[in-house]
């Protein structure tokens, strides 16, 4: 819709015009920007329950603000994590991808060994690493 240059009585009113203005773009500019952040949470065992909670973990974390970025859901399209090239491979991947990420997100109380990798980059890389239960509630540690 936009901002009018007139008034609700018609009469110009750049005064106010300049100020909603400025309101508006400030509006947008706040929901622009987005930060990413990695989705670190277990695969193996009940992979498909596992995928499932994860998906979950992607929209609590849209639903506050940022894109999520979560491998273990991409990567299992075309790649087999029973194979140990391909696993290896993912890893290497998830590791490429997590150092462009803002924040290291870790759900659940269970750590895998490739959360473990996963959560020892983010430390020595100095990024900021939050932990969540599986109902998305956030924990000190």
């Amino acid at each position: 819709m936009g901002v009018n240059l007139r008034n609700s009585e018609g009469y110009y009113d750049p005064t106010a015009y300049l100020a909603l203005t400025n309101i508006e773009q400030e509006a947008k500019a706040a929901r622009a920007f987005r930060p990413v952040v990695y989705i670190c949470s277990p695969l193996s065992g009940a992979v498909e329950d596992n995928q499932a909670k994860a998906r979950g973990y992607c929209r609590f974390a849209v639903d506050r603000g940022y894109i999520p970025l979560a491998p273990h859901i991409y990567f299992t399209q075309f790649m087999n994590d029973a194979s140990a090239k391909d696993r290896n491979l993912a890893l290497f991947m998830d590791i490429v991808l997590l150092s462009k990420c803002a924040e290291l997100w870790v759900f659940g109380e269970t750590i895998s060994q490739g959360m473990s990798i996963e959560i020892e980059k983010a430390k020595r890389k100095g990024q900021l690493i939050r932990y969540f239960t599986e109902d998305c509630k956030e924990v000190r540690r």
